[in-house]
């Protein structure tokens, strides 16, 4: 998968402060919306044993753009009349309650602390079908939580309600909340920008998800430029490369 985006450059803290961009919602109709509906399409036949009931998106470092494509790829998805909850599974850097602007009090955390019900945290979106599950209050043992058995029965519950459970999760180098994570659901995405991942990062990256056996689906190219795509488009195309080893070979360093 390859989706172009202008900037080269490391992403700042602004998405920490005022979320992440959903052109998807905002401009349906635009070129990018097009690929991300490209992505969702390669997703869903990515598994042909059985439908897919949750995916987790990660990357190798932060500020590598998996926010901001997971949370358009729940969009896409949900508007698809398909019904979709998105998680905010990064307990030290939350952005999904800025993105959509619902409240923080009561998350993912607050659950698997015992501290707020199923029914509590489960918000609605300006999105129709489209549900989204805070991060909450930082604990101070993110992976030991999310390791618990209290998770599992979180997304047994969670994929029992809805037709997908997307996680937005922290980076796979970073800490071992990915791994932990990467092991519950049906699949992974690895999301690589162009020009700022390093190679061996991604390589590490990775072999860390396959050392809890994760199951892989493929890796989204992101901030490709106009020199380094040709296609549909004007130039660009929201291409698939069949996997994780297709779009390592694209991949700058």
């Amino acid at each position: 998968m390859q989706l172009f985006k202008k900037k080269t450059t490391k992403l700042d803290n602004y998405s920490l402060k005022h979320g992440v961009g959903l052109i998807t919602y905002d401009d349906p109709s635009s070129t990018i919306t097009e690929q991300f509906n490209t992505i969702r399409t390669n997703i869903q036949f990515s598994s042909v044993d059985k439908k897919l009931k949750s995916i987790l998106f990660t990357s190798s470092a932060s500020s590598e753009g998996k926010s901001t494509i997971s949370n358009n790829v729940g969009v896409s998805w949900a508007k698809q009349s398909e019904k979709v909850v998105l998680v905010d599974a990064d307990l030290r850097r939350p952005t999904i309650h800025k993105t959509f602007n619902v409240s923080n009090r009561a998350g993912l955390s607050s659950y698997l602390l015992g501290n707020a019900s199923f029914e509590d945290i489960i918000q609605p979106t300006m999105v129709h079908n489209l549900y989204v599950i805070t991060s909450g209050p930082v604990p101070p043992n993110p992976s030991e939580l999310l390791g618990s058995m209290r998770t599992q029965d979180l997304f047994t519950r969670l994929e029992d309600k809805f037709d997908l459970l997307i996680l937005d999760a922290p980076p796979a180098n970073s800490v071992t909340d990915s791994q932990i994570l990467a092991s519950k659901v049906d699949g992974v995405i690895l999301v690589i920008p162009q020009g700022i991942a390093e190679k061996a990062g991604v390589a590490h990256a990775k072999q860390a998800l396959e050392t809890v056996h994760a199951n892989i689906l493929g890796a989204i190219m992101n901030r490709v430029t106009k020199q380094k795509s040709s296609g549909y488009y004007g130039g660009y195309y929201g291409g698939y490369y069949g996997g994780y080893y297709g779009t390592e070979g694209k991949d700058k360093k």
